[in-house]
C-alpha cells in the first residue's frame, strides 16, 4: 500500500491559511512537513495571491515574471500547465491593473440565470423566459 498521507485533505488544500482553525493549522503543518508536490503547488497558489494586491501594472508584471520563474523551477507539469495558460491571457489578466474592473457581477448574474434555467424545466417562449429572468434578478416588478 502507497503513502496515505493525503487521503482525506482535499478541504485543508482548498483553505486559506487565515482562515483555518487552530486544529485545521495544526493539520496542515503536518502535511507540508511531509514535502509533497502538492505543497509545493500550495504555496506556488499562495504566492500568486499576492499578485492581486499589487498597485501598478508594472509591479504585476514584474510579479507575474517572478512567479513564472518560481512554477517552472518547481517542475511541476501540471503548475507549468496553468502558468501557460496565464501567459498566454497575460495582457487580459495584466488589464485589471488598468482600469481596475472584472466581470464578477456578470459572472454573478449569469450564474443566477443558469440556476433559474436549470430549475424551471423548460419555457414555451423565449418571451416568457425572459420574463422570468427579469423578474429573478429583481429588474421587473409585479404589480397587483
Amino acid at each position: 500500500m502507497g503513502d496515505r498521507s493525503l487521503v482525506g485533505s482535499k478541504f485543508t488544500w482548498l483553505r486559506n491559511p487565515e482562515n483555518m482553525s487552530t486544529s485545521q493549522r495544526a493539520r496542515f503543518d503536518e502535511l507540508m512537513t511531509c514535502e509533497l508536490n502538492t505543497g509545493v503547488a500550495w504555496a506556488l497558489k499562495n504566492i500568486f495571491r499576492e499578485f492581486w494586491q499589487s498597485q501598478t501594472e508594472l509591479r504585476a508584471e514584474v510579479f507575474f515574471e517572478y512567479w513564472c520563474e518560481l512554477v517552472d523551477n518547481s517542475g511541476l507539469k501540471q503548475m507549468i500547465k496553468v502558468k501557460e495558460l496565464m501567459v498566454r491571457h497575460a495582457a487580459n489578466i495584466l488589464n485589471y491593473f488598468k482600469h481596475k474592473v472584472s466581470n464578477a457581477v456578470s459572472e454573478a448574474i449569469n450564474s443566477k440565470i443558469q440556476l433559474l434555467k436549470a430549475s424551471s424545466r423548460g419555457f414555451r417562449s423565449f418571451e416568457s423566459y425572459r420574463i422570468r429572468i427579469l423578474f429573478y434578478c429583481r429588474k421587473l416588478e409585479m404589480h397587483i
